[in-house]
Parts: structure tokens; C-alpha cells; sequence
């Protein structure tokens, strides 16, 4: 059965995830969402794990001509991550698509500075950390994220999204063993078709998301204070 939209994935992902969490050890977690649309699917997780809420920013690199179909992904300053098999398929190098490469890193650039502003990136070193994206298609993107945490020493890594590809979830199963997929259809085609509502996400919605999360946690950081 499709979710509403991404608020509800997240909502059914949090029930999961707790679930999941009373029978693991998770060492001070933090929530990292895969903008733009897996911020909305993070936030509900978040509140349920009681855990910080941030953004880690991948981009997808698309086949030329075919941008929503992805062969790469990078993440910051990090060389990219290709579908080797892919690029042989289409006749394809990674030289060829230096431009690309170029592009992807300049708009990740915005869009984390644009999301954190002042804010600077929540450390990984020894920690529980929960990759959540709205969906798993290629897997490319989750893939550059789950390598760049890893290098960047996180002590655990967790994968967690409403809908996927059964390979695709079968395939990340090999860089962090802990993948939550609620919805795993046989006969997946695209992330959409797990959502009655699948609208693009917008920097303004994903900002309205954050700053909602931390101005939330900002209230209970005063309560507890106050009691």
C-alpha cells in the first residue's frame, strides 16, 4: 500500500525503528537525511530515537541526457562514486564526465550551506549514525554517503527508508548491515510509486523542517533545564 506522502513514511519508518532500536545497541545516535526529500521522512525517526537531526548533502550524477537516470553520486570534496558497469554500457568514462562532477559538487556545496547556514556538521567518530533517504532506487547516492561516514569514522551505520528496490537493499546490505526497508515491492520501477503523493522537495521545505526539528528540541533542551 502506497504512503500518503513523505510525512507519513516517516511516521510508519519511526514505528519501525523503534521496534528495531529496543533490541540494538545504538551508540549516541544522530539522524542524517539525504536532502531534499529524505528530510521529511528524517524528522519523525529523529523524534522518535530522541536522537539530532542533520543533513548529509549527496548528489546524483545522471546519465547525459537522462539526468534523472543516475550513474555517479558524490559527496563533498570526496572523488565520486560511479556505476563502473554502467559507464561500460554506455560508452561512458569518468574524464568524460568531469563537467558533471563539477556541477554536482558545486550545487551540494549550496545546498549545505544553504541548509546549515552557521550550524557546522554534527561529528560521526564512534557513533550510531541513521542515513534515512525517501526512497532506494540505484543506491548510488546512499552508497557515496554510507562510504563518506565510514571513512569519516562512524562506529555504526544504518540505512533506513520507506521503499526500495529488493536488490538495491540486498546490494547496500554489503556497506552497513543494518538496512530498514519497509516497502520492498518484486516489481519496483520507481521511489514514486511507493507514495499516493510524490511532489519535489524544496530548499524552503527542507529549511521549514529543520528549523521546526531544532526549534523542538531547543524547547525541551529549555523545559529539562527548568524542571
Amino acid at each position: 500500500m502506497p504512503f500518503r506522502d513523505r510525512t507519513h513514511a516517516g511516521e510508519e519508518l519511526a514505528l519501525r525503528m523503534l521496534e528495531w532500536a529496543d533490541s540494538s545497541d545504538l551508540v549516541d545516535p544522530v539522524v542524517l537525511a539525504l536532502p531534499r526529500g529524505g528530510v521529511p521522512v528524517a524528522a519523525p525517526v529523529a523524534h522518535a530515537l530522541h536522537a539530532p537531526l542533520d543533513v548529509l548533502v549527496a548528489r546524483k550524477i545522471g546519465v547525459p541526457g537522462r539526468r534523472e537516470t543516475a550513474i555517479g553520486a558524490v559527496v563533498g570534496e570526496e572523488p565520486p562514486l560511479f556505476d563502473r558497469v554502467a559507464l561500460e554500457l554506455l560508452g561512458l568514462s569518468e574524464e568524460g564526465l568531469g563537467s558533471d562532477v563539477a556541477e554536482a559538487r558545486a550545487e551540494l556545496h549550496r545546498r549545505a550551506h544553504v541548509y546549515r547556514t552557521d550550524r557546522p556538521a554534527p561529528p560521526v567518530e564512534n557513533r550510531t549514525v541513521i542515513v534515512v533517504d525517501d526512497g532506494l532506487a540505484t543506491g548510488l547516492t546512499a552508497t557515496a554517503a554510507l562510504l563518506s561516514l565510514r571513512r569519516r569514522g562512524a562506529d555504526r551505520l544504518v540505512l533506513a527508508a520507506p521503499v526500495g528496490s529488493p536488490q538495491t537493499v540486498a546490494d547496500l546490505r554489503g556497506h552497513t548491515g543494518d538496512v530498514i526497508c519497509l516497502e520492498q515491492p518484486a516489481d519496483f520501477h520507481a521511489v514514486s510509486e511507493g507514495y499516493d503523493r510524490f511532489p519535489q522537495v524544496s530548499d524552503a521545505e527542507v529549511m521549514d523542517v529543520l528549523n521546526a526539528f531544532h526549534a523542538r528540541e531547543d524547547r525541551h533542551e529549555r523545559s529539562g533545564r527548568g524542571g
